[in-house]
């Protein structure tokens, strides 16, 4: 990092995070418009790391490939991306006395965690008379900018959705013009790029999609949407997730091309801006008295859902794909769920890190989500009694079994598992540990 060069300039710095793309990015567009010699930055953050037990991890895979397409555009305008591998705080620390930073740029994250590193960093900052400024730039609406009348979070989905695209217009929509400012990026030979054995990682070999578009799959979403033998999604949640596409190029197209996809699109902010009020959610149930359902917690049960191998054929399809491919498709995510929590009577917190560890596009808020909907505990959540039928869902979304077939070819030999449980005892099981569970709460809450 030692350049005697650039110690003599004033910089500004981009801190890229969820936004690693250069075109239709908010901070980086205030960053270069308003500042000369601003410096990208990228901080492989330690603290994340080092929580990421599988050192096989496809996301930091990914992560890394898109840096180095970053790295590409930006020496083709003469720039370059320093990537870090630190403490954000400490990189911090350290590269106020190698440079002559005026200002830090970035934009907003919502999870518990972003918060209080963007808080404890902007301290530090400040104490060194260093402003550092924040935007919205991955989702349309955040935080408190769609509420009830009264001000208060919405914690049910449709009229969430009913006000967020009535306030929606051309303002909330529109790129910001990066590129009109590219010649403010600070100009400096290539930094050194990291490996991943630089950052303690292995290769996973896995293959990605790149972030295309194929409008029209999103115009026929509607109709293909729950069928997970075909193409009928537009898989770009990993791309949202790390923000290598722009929110407002998608909602664009939902609004053009088809309703029911822009709505998936307004679930995610949903569960962000659910996070963001209620930030116990991310730890515990959303409807508290959920927390004390008493779970059974069966580890060989639950190796054997991770496995793919309970005897349930569609149940083991999704999670061999998803063990696979680091990808689960989105009706398949509400079957395994549902089967984990109802059938086996497994705490959705065990599938919620699971699918953590797994999913190439696990984003915590929607993860979180979708596992307390399919509790039950969350808000806007299944009713409880709402238990999928495996075999029901396989005849309505797979009923020439190819998606089965695909995943698992041995479904239909005799040597295929036995079903890990029955459908009709575990479905009378769940209903009667929920019904007690919650019953006993509501009378423990009304004699106070």
């Amino acid at each position: 990092m030692n350049n005697s060069e650039i110690s003599k300039k004033d910089i500004s710095i981009f801190w890229f995070r969820r936004d690693l793309r250069l075109e239709d990015n908010a901070g980086l567009y205030h960053a270069l418009k308003n500042n000369k010699n601003v410096l990208p930055l990228f901080i492989f953050d330690t603290i994340i790391m080092e929580q990421l037990e599988n050192k096989e991890d496809k996301r930091v895979e990914f992560i890394l490939l898109v840096l180095k397409k970053l790295q590409e555009e930006l020496a083709a305008v003469g720039s370059s991306l320093l990537i870090i591998k630190g403490n954000p705080l400490e990189v911090y620390k350290k590269l106020i006395t190698e440079y002559s930073v005026k200002n830090v740029y970035t934009n907003h994250d919502y999870e518990p965690y972003a918060i209080a590193r963007d808080q404890s960093t902007k301290k530090f900052l400040s104490e060194n008379q260093i402003n550092l400024q924040t935007f919205k730039d991955q989702v349309i609406f955040e935080k408190s900018e769609i509420t009830k009348d009264d001000g208060k979070p919405y914690t049910v989905f449709s009229p969430y959705m009913r006000k967020w695209k009535s306030k929606l217009n051309n303002y909330y929509l529109k790129a910001y013009p990066t590129q009109k400012y590219f010649s403010n990026f600070f100009k400096t030979k290539p930094f050194p790029a990291l490996t991943l054995k630089d950052i303690g990682f292995k290769p996973t070999g896995i293959r990605f999609h790149e972030p295309g578009i194929n409008k029209e799959i999103i115009r026929t979403y509607d109709e293909t949407r729950n069928i997970p033998a075909i193409e009928g999604t537009s898989r770009l949640s990993v791309h949202l997730r790390f923000g290598t596409i722009s929110i407002r190029k998608l909602a664009q197209l939902g609004i053009a091309f088809n309703d029911q996809w822009l709505n998936e699109l307004i679930w995610r902010e949903f569960y962000m801006m659910i996070l963001f009020h209620f930030p116990h959610a991310a730890k515990s149930s959303f409807k508290k008295q959920y927390d004390h359902i008493p779970w059974r917690n069966n580890e060989a049960e639950f190796d054997a859902w991770c496995k793919g191998q309970t005897g349930y054929p569609i149940v083991d399809a999704g999670m061999r794909e998803l063990n696979t491919t680091g990808f689960m498709h989105n009706r398949v995510r509400m079957i395994v769920a549902s089967f984990l929590v109802k059938h086996l009577l497994i705490d959705w917190r065990w599938g919620e890190v699971y699918f953590a560890e797994k999913l190439l596009d696990f984003d915590l808020s929607a993860n979180n989500g979708g596992w307390q909907w399919a509790a039950g505990s969350g808000c806007d959540a299944a009713p409880y009694f709402r238990i999928f039928n495996p075999y029901e869902q396989t005849k309505r979304f797979d009923p020439e079994y190819k998606y089965i077939r695909k995943w698992v070819p041995e479904f239909e030999e005799l040597n295929y598992l036995q079903p890990i449980v029955n459908h009709k005892f575990a479905r009378e099981r769940a209903l009667s540990v929920y019904k007690m569970a919650l019953n006993h709460e509501g009378a423990k809450s009304q004699s106070f």
